[in-house]
């Protein structure tokens, strides 16, 4: 992705966590994955990608950025996203967000008395 789109959006991820709050933000991005998704299939595809990309002001994304952010998404390898996929790669393009996700993890964490075991982050 142009650098410029990608400040762009990681700027905005965590204003809409701050707002949104964490079932909020998973709402919304919920709600992103619908409008992206082929109908038909119920993945993102590149075709579904490229077609609905307007509705979330991605319209101006090259064809190599779009295929960009669905391989470095796809996890299982089938060249299109499901919806968990679509999700952790909206946090993984925002490091803001990973981080506050990190410290609200390793929070939780030591409030369950899980601090010395050696699982945190």
């Amino acid at each position: 992705m142009a650098a410029r789109d990608q400040r762009n959006f990681q700027d905005f991820l965590p204003l809409m966590a701050e707002k949104l709050g964490g079932d909020g933000l998973i709402g919304e991005l919920c709600s992103g994955f619908q409008l992206l998704k082929d109908s038909d299939k119920g993945v993102i595809t590149f075709e579904s990608l490229k077609k609905n990309s307007a509705l979330l002001g991605l319209q101006d994304l090259s064809d190599d950025d779009l295929y960009s952010m669905l391989k470095e998404g796809d996890f299982d390898g089938d060249g299109a996203l499901n919806q968990m996929e679509f999700c952790v790669l909206m946090f993984r393009l925002s490091p803001e967000l990973m981080e506050q996700s990190q410290f609200l993890l390793e929070e939780a964490l030591q409030q369950e008395g899980f601090q010395d075991c050696g699982f945190c982050l």
